[in-house]
């Protein structure tokens, strides 16, 4: 998925399936799936000056290494218990540390940054030296409501150390505004997945991925698209629509449609944007 910060829509690009291999005796894994997704897209991409986000089982040195080597940044989850080696490096010193305070309407919160740059993602003479930091999100009775800290390639300091840890948590996105959508909004993600002996459950997963990205590419391009939406209350509704109208009218194009269901709804017609 591409997400941003401080967009509500994320972008999804060419899945790749956690699937055994051809000639492989090994289980596949995300990792592998990982890595084949790379070699195979990577490419593309490398020129886009991209920061790759990522949970703890992608925080290992091939796949860094890898990421790296296709031009990319990457800022990834670093727990304590899969990196002993770089944690062990953090003990005994210093660490520069940043805190700031924030009002949430309710409560004010303390954010405590820490941060060391150059440390190693793995004890070996060749280990890969990256930056880690970590955040604590507290109250004022003491109460911890978020901790976490990552591993990246982007040189930390005073200045930046915020904005890097709020770019690794935008990976919920993925989570919330992408697989949440598919499952619960309309797409039924989940619904009959299990059927196939081979590859008609990827295929099903696949479209379902690519109506997300034509809806959300619609939502961002199309003026008749954009104002129908914010007239329908939820994404079901829509799809319900769509279901009941081509089910029993014939329409000459995606436009047509779309221009018949905004008259029903006594909304003034956008200019065609097709």
């Amino acid at each position: 998925m591409i997400v941003c910060l401080g967009r509500t829509h994320v972008i999804p690009l060419v899945p790749e399936f956690i699937s055994p291999q051809d000639g492989h005796d090994k289980q596949d894994c995300e990792n592998a799936a990982a890595k084949r997704w790379l070699a195979q897209h990577g490419k593309r991409l490398s020129d886009l000056n991209v920061t790759v986000l990522g949970d703890d089982l992608y925080c290992h040195q091939p796949l860094c290494q890898q990421l790296l080597a296709q031009q990319f940044n990457f800022i990834l989850v670093c727990r304590p218990e899969s990196h002993t080696t770089l944690y062990e490096h953090l003990e005994g010193i210093d660490l520069p540390t940043v805190i700031t305070k924030r009002w949430t309407g309710k409560v004010e919160e303390t954010y405590t940054y820490r941060y060391l740059n150059g440390v190693p993602l793995r004890d070996s003479d060749d280990a890969l030296l990256v930056n880690w930091c970590e955040v604590t999100v507290s109250r004022p009775d003491g109460k911890v409501t978020y901790k976490n800290s990552f591993a990246t390639h982007h040189l930390l300091s005073n200045d930046n150390v915020a904005d890097i840890v709020l770019a690794g948590r935008t990976r919920w996105k993925v989570e919330n505004e992408n697989n949440n959508t598919l499952k619960t909004k309309g797409y039924n993600l989940e619904h009959n997945f299990g059927h196939g002996k081979q590859h008609l459950f990827s295929l099903l997963a696949t479209l379902n991925i690519l109506s997300l990205l034509f809806h959300t590419l619609l939502e961002l391009l199309d003026l008749k698209y954009k104002l129908l939406r914010s007239h329908l209350p939820t994404r079901k509704t829509f799809f319900d629509d769509l279901r009941a109208l081509t089910r029993y009218m014939y329409f000459d194009s995606w436009d047509h449609l779309l221009t018949f269901m905004l008259k029903g709804l006594e909304r003034d017609i956008p200019p065609n944007t097709s």
